[in-house]
């Protein structure tokens, strides 16, 4: 080989050479690459995303059980439990580990069950390790569904809310969900207090599967709910809805409405409504059963109204009680502008009426030629200051502020409108809350159903007061109002809310019910809202009747029966007459409390002057005496003695008297006997 070919041949040869070079290089390369990422990787799992991986690994070997907190108490005011708990049994899966007997468990849980069983098999095909296939069902199921002959079910033991009370108080108590959570009425109101805290303890399996309690994990306790103390009396809350119920049905209205207060503190002794809801079953009631209308739906109110017309008036001192209008004999043509008039009218054609007689009698016309009087801006500031057009604050869900609109946006025909009822909106509570007021020395107070909340530990964390929100109408209007409203029992639209020896002041309301856009005919909202006695009051009740569709439709003649039955009852088969104490006993102008002069503390149905700001019914110290057993005639003369005045219902033996023995008397306090013949009485003083 020559020179030349030698170096063809070495050419040849690194040529050949340097491919395997440059592979071994990006080789080289590659690894490096490669192992850069992976140790990454490596620095990703095992720092980044330790944790995460470490959570993933624990999962496989161990589980965290959940330890449920026992949920609150709801309580009445007397102690009466209104919802409280119970254990119930809940299936679940693990539709992996019963993969293989998905057809026997679909088959046997829609056998006992009721349901189809493909509900069950979708549930069973799902790729989740956990579905649930019936929550809080009766421990008798256990042995119906054998849970132990099957692979992947499981059995969890959970509370569940009981209400003793059915459909007592349904729509103000609520209820609560599959979860144990509140999600209506006072169990969605107070389900933060209600629901407590719950707790865990981690449990970790064994080589052999065995579940037994991690040693490394401490047991975290559950914290159990708060108790909650309403206002409402269970006893009055029955007594409303069976009234209600019964009047619903005498009338053949869609629906009633009952609210009681007591008007010194504004406490929620009863809210009722018809149909009712059983909480038990909670969800399976209509939706619009299930709403508690007193705060969530808004009625023009009618002839009630004019409460606010005449404070107005009377405060401002424009018109006399004794001042006379004429009543146009029923039928009264306002000009309107553009040659246009409208018609106002009153059940009964009357001529000449004085103030008072006209609040009696209901006279819509003279309300609207009082409102001329009036006019716009001192309307609409009563109307305002009474709380109308804007929430209550009561610790219930769902309050709306109704309607009231301001003068700047009225109509021609808002102002005569608005002084009977018409053209505003208001809740019924919003009205009882305005009526209390009078009964109360003329204060607007903040109406509330908490009682108080109580802990595990049987620790009041806190406790509700009553309190004054301002000073609406002096103690002279008051007392004004007050004789309008007894007279309109006595003798004027509200005499079937009369009681026989008891002084209650009243006023009825009917109005037209305004649907999509308009007045429908023969449509009605009636009321009647009163309260007694009419000298020391301490019960207020609102009935309102949605739409009756009896002979009669007005509030006189449909809602005042009604509050006659529920005064009757309270009177007979409860103690509320015993003397009140509250938490704030003064009046207040512009948000401020003051305390009341000498002669508001004189007035009647003005709250007593207290150096300890108490709200209290005046009493001196004169307690009522037990005549219980005694003659009619014997029972009469002590009283009378005593300086108290006597109504004796019935002839013979005193079996039951009303004020009760024992309670703080004030000057001629009525005291009513009811007396049977002595061939009745056994002797027991009863």
């Amino acid at each position: 080989m020559n020179y030349s070919e030698h170096n063809i041949a070495i050419t040849v040869q690194a040529s050949a050479m340097k491919p395997d070079y440059f592979r071994m290089k990006l080789l080289k390369v590659v690894l490096c690459v490669l192992f850069v990422v992976l140790c990454a990787r490596l620095a990703q799992i095992q720092i980044v995303d330790a944790s995460q991986y470490r959570e993933l690994a624990d999962k496989q070997y161990q589980s965290r059980i959940v330890l449920p907190a026992v949920r609150g108490t709801l309580f009445d005011c007397n102690g009466n439990i209104l919802a409280s708990n119970s254990m119930s049994i809940s299936f679940a899966a693990d539709p992996k580990l019963a993969a293989d007997e998905v057809r026997s468990i679909a088959s046997t849980f829609a056998r006992v069950f009721g349901k189809p069983q493909e509900y069950y098999l979708q549930k069973l095909n799902s790729d989740s390790r956990f579905v649930w296939l019936e929550r809080q069902v009766q421990s008798d199921y256990l042995s119906k569904v054998k849970p132990e002959t099957f692979t992947g079910i499981v059995v969890r033991y959970e509370p569940k809310r009981l209400y003793p009370n059915e459909s007592v108080a349904g729509q103000l108590i609520g209820s609560t969900n599959v979860d144990y959570e509140g999600d209506a009425g006072i169990e969605w109101e107070f389900n933060q207090e209600l629901r407590g805290t719950e707790g865990y303890v981690v449990f970790q399996r064994d080589g052999k599967g065995h579940a037994r309690p991690a040693v490394d994990y401490p047991r975290v306790e559950p914290v159990n709910g708060h108790d909650i103390h309403l206002t409402i009396d269970l006893g009055v809350q029955s007594i409303a809805e069976e009234e209600l119920r019964k009047g619903v049905e005498a009338n053949k209205a869609d629906a009633g409405i009952v609210v009681i207060l007591q008007p010194m503190t504004c406490e929620v002794l009863a809210i009722a409504q018809y149909p009712s809801v059983n909480s038990n079953a909670f969800s399976r009631s209509e939706l619009k059963d299930q709403r508690l209308r007193a705060v969530t739906d808004v009625f023009e109110p009618g002839s009630v109204f004019k409460l606010v017309t005449a404070s107005a008036a009377l405060e401002a001192d424009l018109v006399r009680p004794d001042q006379k209008f004429y009543a146009e004999q029923g039928l009264y043509r306002v000009p309107i502008g553009g040659g246009k008039f409208r018609k106002i009218e009153d059940v009964h054609p009357y001529g000449w009426l004085t103030f008072r007689e006209a609040i009696e009698f209901s006279s819509n016309i003279v309300m609207a030629k009082i409102s001329d009087i009036l006019g716009a801006e001192r309307l609409y500031k009563m109307a305002r200051d009474y709380g109308f057009g804007m929430p209550t604050s009561i610790e219930l869900p769902g309050e709306v502020r109704g309607t009231l609109k301001k003068p700047v946006d009225w109509y021609s025909t808002t102002l005569n409108s608005t002084a009977f009822g018409y053209e505003v909106g208001v809740t019924p509570l919003q009205l009882a809350t305005a009526y209390a007021a009078v009964a109360n020395g003329g204060s607007i107070m903040r109406p509330h159903i908490l009682k108080k909340e109580v802990d595990a530990s049987g620790q009041v964390v806190r406790e509700s007061k009553s309190e004054v929100i301002r000073r609406v109408v002096s103690s002279s209007t008051v007392q004004k109002l007050n004789e309008f409203f007894v007279g309109v029992v006595e003798h004027g639209t509200g005499k079937p809310a009369k009681i026989q020896g008891v002084r209650i002041a009243g006023k009825t309301g009917t109005s037209r019910k305004y649907v999509e856009g308009g007045y429908e005919p023969k449509s009605y909202t009636a009321s009647f809202i009163g309260f007694f006695p009419a000298d020391n009051p301490q019960i207020l009740c609102l009935v309102m009747m949605d739409n009756p569709r009896g002979a009669n439709y007005t509030g006189g003649m449909t809602s005042a029966p009604v509050f006659h039955a529920i005064a009757e009852r309270v009177l007979n088969t409860t103690q509320l007459l015993m003397p009140v104490e509250s938490s704030t006993a003064v009046h207040a102008d512009n948000n401020q409390q003051t305390t009341p002069s000498t002669d508001d503390a004189n007035q009647p149905g003005a709250p007593a002057k207290t150096t300890d700001k108490k709200l209290m019914i005046a009493a001196s110290d004169t307690l009522v005496p037990d005549v219980r057993g005694f003659s009619a005639r014997r029972a009469v003369s002590l009283l009378t003695m005593k300086q108290f005045e006597p109504v004796v219902n019935g002839s013979g033996i005193v079996v039951r008297q009303q004020p009760p023995a024992g309670m703080h008397s004030h000057s001629r306090m009525k005291i009513i006997l009811t007396c049977q013949p002595k061939s009745a009485v056994n002797g027991d003083r009863n």
